[in-house]
């Protein structure tokens, strides 16, 4: 892959001294070789950085790219209303072309937006098209396909036999985990208690401990869905996951809204990760998690931005300012600084997804994971004696993002994604659309 060399960055490490330097970063082959200033190099390539802002990838921790193309066609509506009247009848009109264009759609987004490495929940059918578009387009990715063998109201295309489920999911992970030079890795994705029996759920267990891949699946989300999972398996959501041997580091729960102290206590005491979606939960009235708390337990927290229908978009400068925003609102306006927040959408997802000796911050031995923000505007000066971490977090957008390096490549110079065709894939999403909605 040759060797890159930035020169004359702000560098925004994000390491354990949460250092700021002003300097050069070698890239050898996919990894940061070398951090310091005026470094001698003869490198393949220069990348005059001129002061501009170089920090690590955004890490986001909840993603659903088959959802990318509904954006806007399930607004204002609660959660379960919100899966059974338009999510699920959608998806389970996918077939592998809207699946690719959707996962490409969402996959340009979140690079635009500085986002490098994802943890991705696809749908029942056409996963296999999805790894396609993450392949192409460049992004780091812990994907796999949504579970589901279970539950009322879900449409015939979208309910699994349980044993299939499981054969196609290991398919899916023998063909995927590790692939693009480990750029690509494979999660058990049970979509959540209510639409699986315990059956999968610890067919699941038991497979994620055989292969040593992550579990991710939604939890305690919305006060329906635990009256739901109560009354049909007595006990609250993480109560019952850890009854059936599922809490542990490998488990990863999106949102975790309505937690009580016991699933609280499950959470720290089985190294449980957790997911913040802020952004989905304020416009599915789902609830504000109590992510101060559960910080101040131990608990790694990451960020998402959750599908496009949930969320609108997938950017992670919004998600960072309404994760402190929100919990400022409640718990009073010291809490949630903009260092705490950058630090969960970088280092924060990185430990989450248990990638935290890769990436995560910008370190010799580190795979090159980066973003160069340009911060010559009006929204984000003055710049005299400024503090970094409010600048990013409080005042920067997605329009900021100048370059991404994925892998020690540069998917994107200029605001120009190299590894996706713009009008090639909006016209795809739009037509594919389309004939999606005519087969429902």
């Amino acid at each position: 892959m040759g060797t890159l060399l930035i020169r004359d960055a702000v560098i925004v490490t994000m390491n354990e001294q949460d250092e700021i330097i002003r300097g050069d970063v070698l890239i050898e082959g996919n990894k940061i070789a070398k951090i310091g200033s005026d470094l001698a190099a003869t490198a393949d390539r220069i990348i005059e950085a001129g002061g501009r802002v170089l920090l690590p990838g955004f890490v986001q921790t909840h993603i659903h790219l088959c959802q990318t193309l509904f954006r806007g066609r399930a607004d204002d509506l609660e959660l379960i209303d919100w899966l059974r009247e338009r999510v699920w009848p959608l998806e389970a009109a996918h077939n592998e072309e809207s699946v690719y264009y959707s996962a490409l759609l969402g996959i340009g987004e979140l690079i635009r937006s500085g986002t490098t490495t994802i943890l991705d929940m696809e749908t029942v059918h056409h996963t296999e098209a999805a790894f396609q578009a993450i392949a192409e387009g460049g992004i780091r990715a812990l994907s796999g396909k949504v579970m589901m063998d279970h539950g009322s109201e879900v449409p015939p295309a979208l309910q699994e036999n349980t044993q299939q489920s499981l054969k196609e999911s290991v398919e899916l992970l023998e063909k995927w985990h590790g692939a693009e030079g480990g750029r690509i890795e494979y999660a058990f994705c049970p979509r959540f208690v209510v639409s699986c029996t315990e059956e999968l759920l610890m067919g699941v267990r038991d497979l994620s401990r055989q292969y040593g891949v992550k579990v991710h699946t939604h939890a305690s989300e919305n006060r329906g869905e635990i009256a739901i999972v109560e009354a049909e398996r007595g006990m609250r959501n993480v109560v019952y996951l850890d009854h059936i041997g599922l809490a542990s580091p490998d488990l990863i729960l999106a949102h975790s809204i309505w937690l009580n102290d016991e699933e609280k206590r499950i959470i720290r005491e089985r190294g449980v990760k957790v997911t913040h979606c802020p952004g989905s939960n304020l416009k599915l009235a789902s609830g504000i998690a109590e992510i101060p708390e559960l910080m101040s337990l131990g608990v790694p927290v990451g960020i998402g931005a959750d599908g496009a229908p949930c969320n609108n978009n997938l950017d992670m400068f919004q998600e960072m300012r309404l994760t402190a925003y929100i919990q400022k609102v409640k718990h009073g306006p010291t809490v949630m600084n903009a260092r705490t927040v950058l630090r969960m959408a970088t280092m924060g997802g990185a430990r989450v997804l248990g990638m935290e000796d890769r990436i995560g911050s910008v370190e010799a031995g580190k795979l090159a994971d980066l973003q160069l923000l340009d911060l010559e505007d009006y929204h984000v000066y003055p710049s005299y004696d400024a503090d970094w971490y409010s600048r990013i977090v409080y005042a920067a957008t997605r329009g900021d993002v100048d370059t991404v390096i994925i892998d020690g490549r540069v998917v994107m110079e200029g605001g120009n994604i190299r590894t996706i065709e713009r009008s090639s894939v909006l016209k795809g999403a739009d037509r594919s659309l389309k004939q999606l909605l005519e087969r429902i």
